[in-house]
């Protein structure tokens, strides 16, 4: 599978991701068959990046930490919660708290894993990606912290529903007075429920705080900010720098990356930003990218403990000849990816 921007698909191109809706449900099944419609319909609802089946890469794929039945159980609990805050119902928590049960295990699993964070996000299911994102983030950070698996639950829960104060809020607007207001809010609602740890509802609260003093909406320094909403803070602005609600376009992972470490010990808390890049994909699988020997190829492979030194598949085709070179940049020292296409 290629991931590619929308604009390089053509008709016959066949899907290699399911796209989901908010509620869980398919859109476009792995495999389909695209037809111009269905690439036109996808770019009307914000769809700008989709793997894409390619015949010289059948054998690559793509490691998820969280299976897509329990991506598609959580975002579905979460709609069903959310919903019901939009209508002033009494929203269920135990749903809830169920289905990050069966992430965490996920989590637990796969911990390994590099995050690619690179699902087929669309207008609709948008929300509902980036709480998923920002709470697998969380988890896996909150475990290289050595976090007892309470703590994890905590954290990953109050990730999951960090931005629930925004579901009033119909605008993808990021400006101050919006960001003081929706924590203030999301921890309102989530403090009233008994079955949540108070610290959920810091998390809602804190995670716009900043080491440095400059944070909404109390403006907390270092020591006063819960080292729970320091972790999800990392996650969130991770995820919006990788994807962006207002615009539909997507950063790149390893210009994300430079700009997070930025940011580190004074928006965000430097240890926390040290453990959170060794949980993700600097180049997701998929990607197309340009080596420093001019070869141009595709991200095939990950390692761990070197997520800038990925594999890369480079595919020549000279007439009827079709060459196939594989360079793993752990061991070809002297090679790196120049750029990302």
């Amino acid at each position: 599978m290629k991931y590619v921007h929308i604009d390089t698909v053509e008709s016959g191109d066949f899907l290699g991701r399911t796209i989901f809706s908010s509620n869980g449900a398919v859109l476009l099944s792995e495999g389909v068959q695209l037809t111009v419609y269905m690439i036109n319909t996808l770019r009307r609802i914000g769809v700008t990046m989709l793997y894409i089946k390619d015949e010289h890469l059948q054998d690559v794929e793509i490691d998820d930490v969280v299976s897509e039945e329990n991506k598609r159980a959580v975002m579905q609990k979460m709609g069903e919660m959310l919903q019901s805050v939009r209508s002033g119902k009494e929203f269920n928590t135990r749903a809830v708290s169920i289905s990050i049960d069966k992430l965490l295990e996920d989590v637990m699993q796969n911990r390994e894993v590099l995050l690619q964070l690179t699902d087929i996000r669309t207008k609709d299911n948008e929300q509902y990606v980036h709480a998923l994102n920002v709470c697998t983030m969380a988890a896996l950070t909150g475990i290289n912290m050595g976090l007892s698996a309470t703590q994890v639950k905590e954290l990953a829960t109050g990730a999951l529903l960090h931005d629930v104060g925004k579901v009033e809020l119909l605008t993808d607007d990021d400006s101050e007075d919006l960001r003081k207001h929706h924590t203030w809010r999301g921890f309102d609602l989530l403090k009233s429920k008994r079955e949540l740890s108070l610290l959920i509802a810091h998390v809602a609260f804190q995670h716009h705080e900043a080491p440095d003093g400059t944070g909404v909406p109390r403006g907390l320094e270092d020591e006063q900010i819960h080292l729970y909403a320091k972790i999800v803070a990392v996650a969130n602005t991770y995820d919006n720098l990788l994807y962006n609600p207002a615009t539909g376009e997507r950063g790149k992972p390893h210009l994300v990356i430079e700009e997070l470490s930025a940011l580190s010990g004074t928006k965000l808390d430097r240890e926390v930003v040290i453990q959170f890049l060794r949980t993700v994909s600097v180049y997701p699988t998929g990607t197309s990218v340009r080596l420093s020997n001019h070869e141009v190829g595709v991200v095939v492979g990950q390692h761990r403990g070197l997520p800038g030194r990925p594999v890369v598949r480079v595919i020549k085709k000279d007439d009827d000849d079709l060459t196939v070179n594989e360079f793993d940049l752990a061991k070809f020292t002297t090679l790196f990816v120049d750029a990302v296409l």
